[in-house]
């Protein structure tokens, strides 16, 4: 088919299903390839224009983009599938989360990202950010499942609140707070940015409730004005005669915070997972100011900041390996399994995976993490099973149906008898080798850091007022430690510390906040 159209219709941009989305399910499979050539034409476009600009100003280097699946890919690829680069951004935070936590030690996390507009959760386990097959943009709602576009590529698994810096507050109709999913936007911003904004976002009532400095918001670049966050508070409550400023901004914190938590709490229990083993790690230029909130809410005892929070999809885009991964649909059931075609499955579906990563780097060591789809027969979706390379080299229906059963198991806490199971998809994700993690040494003794002085803070959990320390990042070095409720600042964000944590500096200059025993 590609070839007859190259011939009839010489230059036009052409998307076969079987490139970009080469699984089951047509509904899927069809909308993947419709948004992939809607955007190819004007991604070829751009992404030529970037590639010669840059060499016209003395950079003549390879290029490499960032894709929904936590891998970087080149320029020539990307512009053959421009529909992997959607949500690629979130997935560049959630593989720094991931490196923080392989440096920490830590199995079991909860990215959490919160910017402007949107916050993102993500679960990463044993240092791998949870994966998925499909996801859905453009919804008419944006929480509701199945109100979007669904798109069918490999993509970091993570669930979405429309709760950001600037996400706008407003009344409904029975009297209650609502916050977002519309923003103020850069322009005009929230009420405080003096921009005309008169509307009050999450950052005004982060402001009134103390959390950011007026003087010192953004390094002092920015100035904001307490007096219009006021108003803004003032006139969204103003038929309310119980609601002060204060309590208006603290009731728009806490709807924020509240719909973030209890995302957090479905996304968990849809993957079997409980988060009270987790530790949150916090990056994007608002989450370090409610992660404290949200560590209280969902009984989380231990919440890391890293370095470079405000940047940390970028630095995570720095962390990435070069991967791809290739999938196919082929419909086995392990009652009537065939292990050589099997064998010869995975063995194709490698090398194409092992050929889009070595165009990106010929001399690479390329490793393959293999998966299948299985369900039982009669169900209507499936489940990722992981298999080591050796598994996959001799894949046998006894081993196939132990890790199925197994995987099942730890979801549903049982498997089904008497049922077949059976194989929908196959994948095989091509991948360059991690960088070697140095792991963090323990902090020393825990010693006092150094106040830069006090601040008025509003804490949730008192439900009062408090004067409480203020210490720059900087002076919270390895083992020096500060007792919350405190506010720990930098240029880029500030971290609130909750009543009953405490922040403590480390070597490789995260703040890590843990519940006081």
């Amino acid at each position: 088919m590609r070839e007859r159209l190259e011939v009839a219709l010489p230059g036009v941009s052409i998307s076969l299903s079987s490139d970009v989305s080469p699984q089951m399910r047509e509904y899927e499979r069809f909308n993947t390839t419709c948004a992939n050539a809607y955007v190819k034409p004007m991604m070829e476009a751009y992404l030529g224009r970037l590639r010669d600009r840059l060499a016209a100003a003395g950079a003549p280097c390879p290029i490499f983009l960032m894709h929904s699946g936590g891998g970087i890919m080149s320029l020539e690829n990307a512009a053959q599938f421009p529909v992997r680069l959607v949500e690629s951004g979130p997935a560049g935070g959630a593989i720094y989360a991931a490196d923080v936590a392989r440096r920490h030690g830590l199995s079991r996390v909860l990215s959490f990202d919160m910017g402007g507009t949107t916050a993102k959760i993500c679960l990463i386990r044993d240092g791998a950010p949870k994966t998925a097959r499909v996801f859905e943009v453009a919804r008419s709602y944006r929480f509701k499942k199945g109100s979007g576009m669904p798109i069918s590529i490999p993509v970091i698994d993570m669930v979405e609140i429309g709760a950001g810096g600037g996400s706008l507050a407003h009344i409904d109709s029975l009297g209650q707070i609502r916050v977002g999913p519309e923003s103020a936007g850069s322009e005009p911003g929230p009420a405080c940015y003096m921009r005309g904004g008169e509307r009050p976002a999450v950052t005004d009532a982060d402001l009134i409730l103390g959390r950011l400095d007026p003087a010192k918001f953004a390094g002092g670049s920015i100035a904001l004005d307490p007096v219009l966050s006021a108003g803004a508070l003032e006139a969204l409550v103003a038929e309310r005669d119980d609601f002060d400023v204060t309590t208006a901004a603290f009731g728009v914190s806490e709807v924020v915070d509240e719909n973030m938590a209890n995302a957090a709490r479905v996304h968990a229990v849809e993957n079997g997972e409980d988060l009270a083993d987790y530790t949150m790690i916090a990056f994007g230029g608002a989450a370090p100011l409610h992660a404290g909130r949200l560590c209280e809410k969902l009984g989380i005892n231990r919440l890391i900041v890293p370095p470079g929070a405000g940047v940390g999809s970028a630095i995570g885009f720095l962390r990435a390996p070069y991967s791809f991964e290739a999938t196919r649909s082929v419909y086995m059931r392990l009652d009537r399994y065939d292990e050589a075609a099997a064998r010869e499955i995975f063995a194709a579906l490698r090398d194409e995976a092992r050929g889009f990563v070595l165009n990106c780097d010929a001399g690479a060591t390329v490793l393959a993490d293999h998966k299948l789809y299985m369900r039982y027969v009669g169900q209507g979706w499936e489940i990722p099973v992981a298999l080591t390379a050796e598994e996959a080299a001799h894949p046998t229906a006894e081993t196939l149906k132990a890790l199925f059963e197994a995987e099942y198991a730890s979801l549903f806490g049982r498997t089904v008898a008497g049922l077949t199971i059976e194989i929908t998809v196959w994948a095989v994700n091509a991948t360059t080798p991690q960088a070697e993690v140095i792991p963090t040494a323990a902090a020393p003794r825990h010693a006092p850091a150094k106040e830069d002085g006090r601040r008025r803070l509003f804490s949730p959990s008192q439900n009062a007022e408090v004067e409480a320390p203020v210490v720059a990042r900087a002076a919270l070095s390895d083992g020096l430690r500060v007792t919350g409720p405190a506010i720990v600042t930098e240029a880029e964000t500030t971290i609130i510390v909750p009543a009953g944590y405490a922040a403590t500096g480390r070597a490789d200059g995260c703040i890590d906040v843990e519940k006081l025993s």
